[in-house]
Formats: C-alpha cells, structure tokens, sequence
C-alpha cells in the first residue's frame, strides 16, 4: 500500500502531528531496542514481543475506536486533518508497514542468532522421529482433548472467535451430494496451552510451536474427511467502549461495567493476520462474514511466527537467565540513606522522602502501609489503586488493617484498561472484609496515585501522605520509571484530605495550596504557568519550560507552547510517547524541542518544571498533557517544596537531557533520529547513571534553557536511517 502524494501532503502542512500516527513512530522506537546489536538475542525478542503487544492494544482501541465513527457513519477529522476514511487508508499503510519490518526482522537477524545460544524455533517435521513420537503423544493425551472443532454451515451458526487467538480455519471436501462443495470448521488454540513445546537435545533446546503441532495433528479432528486446506490466523476486535455511568452506582454500574467487558468478544473486527498463503474461499467468507476487506488483512509469511508475544516463554526460560536484562539492587534514596535502620514512620516526621523507581525501591511505602495496618495508632488508611501486583502485598496490608479494625476506604479504578477483572475481584475482596470500596467516580477515571494514612501521636494526630506518578505495584515498580513522596508536611496533609473528601463525599474545595488537580482546574493552571514564562520573555527576563511526561496531545496546552515558543521562551519536552506537537516550526515552534527516552526501563514519571524568572516551580504527579488527562480523569500534580527535593527532580530532567544512549530527537516533520555520543563525548546512559547520584551531584545542577538551531526540513526515513546529529546540538 502506497499513500497518495496528496494524503502525503496534507499530514505534513497541519501545524499538528496525528494521534495514532505519533504512537506508530514510538512503538518503532521500541522495535529499535529490537534491532539493537548490542542487546542480547533474549533482551531483543523481549522488546520484539512488547511491539507486538502494543501493536495489539493498538488495533483493539485506536483502529476499534475509528471503526466506531465508520461503522456509525459519524465524521471524524484527525489532527492531520485528514477524515475518517482518508485516516484508515494513511492507519492501514503504516501498521502494514511496521507489520513487514517487524518479521522481516525476526527472519533475517534473530532467527540467524538462536544456534549459537543454544535454542532454536524447530519445525515438527524437522524433528526426529522418536521426537515427533513424543510430540504426538502430549498431542493426544493433553491437546487433543482440549480442542473443538466449529463447523459453520447450513446447520451451524457462526462461532465467536476470540480476540488476538490463534485459529486454524479447516477446508473440508463436502460429502457427495452436498451442495456446497466445500465446507469450514475453526479450531481456536486454548490460551492456556503453552506456546512452545520444549525439546532438549545434545543441550540444545528447540522449541516446537504449539499451531506446528496440531497442524501436523489436525487429521485426528477430522477422520474420514478430505481436508484441503490449514489455514492459521487471527483476528484483533474492537475493544473501545465508552462507558455512560449512572448515579446507582453500586448496582447499575458494575452490572453495566461486566456487559462492556463481555463485548470484547463479540466486537467488530477490525484485523486479521494470516499465515502463509492462506484458502481464498476462506478469507472470502470471512471478509464477507466480518465486513472486512484487504486493507484489514495481514499476511504473515509462513517461516515466521504468528503472535510475538509467545515469545515471552522463551525470554523467561530460566535456560537464558544470564541473558537476561540484569537489574541492579536499587540504591537508599538521597533522603533516606539509612533506609535499613529506622523505622519509616519516625523517618517521616522529621522530613520529606523522595522515591525515584526503580533506582530506589519502593519497599518505603510497602513498609509504611504494613506497619500502619499493624499500630495501634493508626485511625484510618485511605488510598487510590489504578493497577495492583498480583499476589499484592498491597492488598494483603489493606485486608489486614481492616481485620485490625482501622477504617480503610479505597477508591478501585474498576476502568483501568484491561485490568478490570483483576480489579474487581480485590475491590469485592476488600469489601467484604470490612473496606469502604468506592468504584470509581461517575464518568471519571480515577488516575491520581494517593495514600493518606491517619495516625494518633499521643496528643496530636499526624497524617502520613504518599504521592506519586505510578501505581501501587511492587512488580512494575522494579522496570517503571516512576516518582513518589513520602512526607507529614500538612501542606500536602491538607491538600490530600481535601481531595479525599472530594472523592469520596461531595466536597468542592476553593483552593488546593501545593496541589493541582484536574478535572477541575488543571489544565487551565498549567496553562497559566506556560503564559508566565512567555509573559517573562517578552520582559526580556529569563525563562524556560522543561516537561517530561508519557503523552502530548491535548490542543489547547500545545498551542500555549507554541504561542510560548513565539514570544520566546527556550521549551524542552521529553514526551516518551506520541507527541502531537511538531518542534522546530519556522513560525511557530522554533524554540522547541521533543526528544523521547526509549530503554531498559519504561519511562513513566511526570515532571513540569517551570523557570520562573529564577525561582523555579516544579510539579510531579499522576497526568499527561492529555484531553482525557484534564477532562475525563481525576488527575492530580503536586509541587515540590522541599529544596533538597526539589535540586532532585531538576538533576532528573538534566539527566534525561544529557542521555545519549537511549534519547531520540523528535524532527519537525514528526519523524525521530537516535542521538548518539558526539565526538569524544562519552556514553551516558540514565537508566545505569540514576544508580550513582550522589547529594554532591546536585551541586553541580545547570537547566540552563538555550534556543535551539532550527532544523532544515527532512524528507520521512526510518529511525535507523537517521544520522544522530541532525538536531540534538541544541540539547547539549
């Protein structure tokens, strides 16, 4: 598929770059850790597998959420300007594209490496004999009486397919004297079948694909039938769905919440990949059946896999233990260096503690929520869950708490997307032993990340505050990026208890003193906050915005930058995600820059940072400058006072600025470049540099904002194409 030069045209004149076509270009950035030569073969089959479980995602809610204005008839114009069929020829040709590099690289430079590691992707009918005898053998006593035959004919209705399932579609020869001359059976693989099956010879260890098998098995479902074809495929359904609360929450809305969840089963499809060359007849019933047609369909090419993130089964063999990313023992935070010898609640009332995952643990605020479910003092735990380990210890402490009679209220984001199940099953938990639950907030999603824990000290009552841009989740805080403080001030006390009360009652607070929130007033705040510096600049006074979060895309705040950037402020964003700005505009943004932190961690802090003529403000917190961030979301930004904490999270922004190892620059015409060490500048690489600061590094702290050189347009390459110093002087 070729765009037409006019499409061409059109994206690239819009002053703003499209949604889901930024988010292409980063999921090409994660494939870039795939291509990495100087990465393992299991670290580059790890990153393999997350592109194309992001690709899933992508297909389920991006492409789902088009094909709602599609199949609706409802008009849609993208940030590049282009209308909703015009966007799904331009989705089309790019996720095809990203599709075709993806295998052709796992073909031509991760298939070549197994052998010398020892493993391999082997065939059935490369094995020997008294391996395919054993490989028949869990056949018929393990997979064989898992599977179920589907017909669809005259007599059979068609069978519901499950999203992002592999499944062979059968070709039978009819009986004679039927009409039809052929005739479909489906055969879905159960999800809880491994995706290889493992053999070990002469220490090697090949590794079997589970479709190999059956398909070189399928004439045990079909016995005295002729079969013409084995087709493999899958299919991606529509999983975005908007959900309209009513004010019955308790029974309405959960009752409402699982109908929505059953609806990804039965929702439109909107991709199918097939492997090799599959049965016409096939895919014209299938295209006629799913009203799909050929920009829908993925061919796979039969010597690849269908499904990377099966993958994952090898990555985690504990055979390639040592291939593995190593993680290194996180370090005492700078404010909390003798984390082992003191009990954290006397730590706090003597001062703020600053958490920067995954180089500091957090066991912190593991250790704070165990030991409060534990004293006696403790009055009341009140706390905010988005996403939950499993086996959380979390939820352990909370359980615990409220059999030890303390009040515990926890509001259960119920809509955290894809955990929904999980959520609901620990929120009825947790009610059930005695916990307020709260699911979620009208048509609100509840992001902010917040713990406020109620203590009785003698005479006086002091509340224990967390805050943070992550979720509380021991798992993913070991690879997530992510900011948390740990702190008594009642500044933050207050504020936190305020928003509480406007969680969980109906309370509207005038003012928050350290805290902005949304969706009441947080984008109109930040904006406020962007017009000062512009307002500075005019003045001649010095200015500078730095601001480092997963996703920009919310209009309004991106045409404050530009209107900033006019007046003359030096911007730098570090916008891990898509980004619907385009830096270095002449005219509009040539005082801009974006790069992007793609690594061994997934970047996931929030930081804004504010010059203010030399008396800097900084927030971190739970939201993006996103429209859902500001207007569907209970969102919350909390400003950092202390002033050791505060060099902290400004050293973190300098140090992003510096990476050279994992940084790629953002181009005007929204393609990136990989920035590389220039010159004898050496390797620096934040996600092993974070492990070493030390309280003397932030004396040596200089965000001093330069304005960039603007860049000569380029034509659109792929990321390994770019040479590393088109840009990124300016980000020295």
């Amino acid at each position: 598929m070729i765009l037409p030069e006019k499409i061409k045209k059109q994206i690239a004149q819009s002053d703003y770059v499209s949604r889901d076509l930024s988010w292409l270009k980063f999921n090409d950035r994660v494939l870039d850790q795939a291509r990495d030569a100087n990465k393992s073969i299991i670290e580059r089959l790890r990153f393999l597998a997350i592109t194309e479980s992001n690709l899933d995602e992508f297909f389920t809610i991006r492409v789902g959420s088009l094909y709602n204005y599609l199949d609706y008839n409802k008009p849609r114009i993208d940030y590049s300007g282009l209308k909703e069929i015009q966007f799904r020829k331009v989705i089309f040709t790019r996720t095809k594209q990203f599709s075709h590099q993806q295998h052709n690289l796992f073909i031509n430079e991760l298939i070549p490496l197994f052998e010398e590691h020892d493993f391999s992707i082997t065939t059935y009918k490369k094995l020997t004999s008294e391996e395919k005898a054993r490989v028949n053998s869990y056949f018929e006593t393990t997979i064989y009486p898992m599977l179920t035959p589907m017909a669809y004919d005259n007599y059979h209705t068609f069978p519901i397919l499950i999203s992002n399932r592999l499944v062979f579609g059968v070709v039978t020869k009819a009986e004679d004297g039927s009409v039809d001359y052929k005739k479909l059976s489906f055969i879905q693989i159960p999800s809880n079948l491994p995706k290889f099956l493992e053999i070990e010879r002469e220490e090697v260890i090949h590794f079997v694909p589970v479709e190999d098998v059956i398909r070189n098995n399928i004439k045990h479902l079909f016995r005295n039938v002729e079969v013409l074809s084995v087709n493999l495929f899958r299919i991606t359904r529509n999983g975005d769905f908007t959900l309209e609360e009513s004010d019955d929450i308790e029974a309405n809305f959960l009752e409402e919440l699982k109908k929505k969840l059953k609806t990804r089963r039965t929702g439109r499809v909107v991709r199918l990949e097939v492997s090799g060359r599959p049965d016409q007849w096939m895919l014209k019933v299938l295209k006629e059946r799913w009203d799909i047609d050929d920009d829908n369909i993925f061919k796979i090419k039969r010597k690849s896999l269908l499904d990377f993130t099966g993958l994952m089964q090898i990555v985690n063999h504990p055979q390639f233990r040592d291939l593995r990313m190593e993680v290194p023992v996180p370090v005492p935070p700078l404010s909390y260096p003798e984390i082992h010898d003191y009990n954290i609640l006397d730590v706090l009332n003597e001062r703020d503690v600053l958490l920067h995952h995954p180089y500091n643990s957090i066991e912190p605020v593991l250790e704070l929520l165990e030991k409060a479910a534990e004293d006696p003092g403790v009055l009341a735990i009140k706390i905010t869950i988005y996403r939950l380990a499993k086996d959380s210890r979390v939820t352990a402490a909370l359980l615990k708490a409220a059999e030890n009679g303390k009040h515990v209220s926890v509001l259960f984001e119920v809509k955290a997307r894809f955990d929904e199940e999980n959520n609901l099953r620990e929120a009825q938990r947790l009610q059930k032993a005695g916990c307020f639950v709260i699911y979620g907030i009208s048509s609100f999603k509840t992001h902010t990340k917040l713990l406020l824990i109620v203590r009785k000290e003698g005479e006086k009552v002091t509340r224990y505050v967390h805050l943070s841009s992550g979720n509380y989740n021991e798992s993913t805080s070991k690879f997530y990026t992510d900011l948390g403080l740990l702190t008594t001030n009642e500044v933050y006390a207050h504020d936190v208890s305020e928003f509480f009360n406007v969680i969980t009652g109906h309370s509207m607070p005038n003012v928050y003193l350290n805290l902005i929130t949304a969706p009441k007033d947080m984008r109109q705040q930040l904006v406020e906050l962007i017009r000062a510096e512009a307002e500075n600049a005019r003045k001649g006074l010095p200015s500078g915005i730095v601001i480092k979060i997963n996703s920009l895309q919310d209009k309004e705040s991106i045409d404050e930058l530009y209107a900033a950037s006019q007046a003359g402020v030096p911007i730098k964003l570090i916008v891990r995600g898509m980004c619907c700005l385009r830096p270095g505009r002449a005219g509009l943004s040539e005082n801009i820059q974006v790069m992007s932190i793609v690594g061994q961690y997934l970047e996931h802090s929030r930081i804004y940072y504010f010059h203010s003529n030399g008396e800097s403000k900084v927030y971190i917190g739970s939201a993006d400058m996103m429209v859902r961030s500001f207007e569907r979301r209970l969102e919350s930004l909390f400003m950092i006072t202390d002033d050791l904490l505060k060099k902290q999270i400004i050293n973190i922004l300098q140090y992003n600025l510096k990476d050279n190892v994992n940084s790629y620059v953002m181009h005007e015409d929204g393609t990136y470049s990989k920035k590389h060490p220039d010159g004898d500048e050496p390797e620096f690489n934040i996600h092993k540099e974070f492990y070493n600061v030390s309280r003397e590094t932030l004396l040596d702290l200089d965000l001093t904002l330069k304005k960039p050189v603007i860049e000569k347009s380029l034509p659109e390459v792929t990321v390994e194409e770019k040479v590393s110093n088109d840009i990124d002087a300016g980000l020295n």
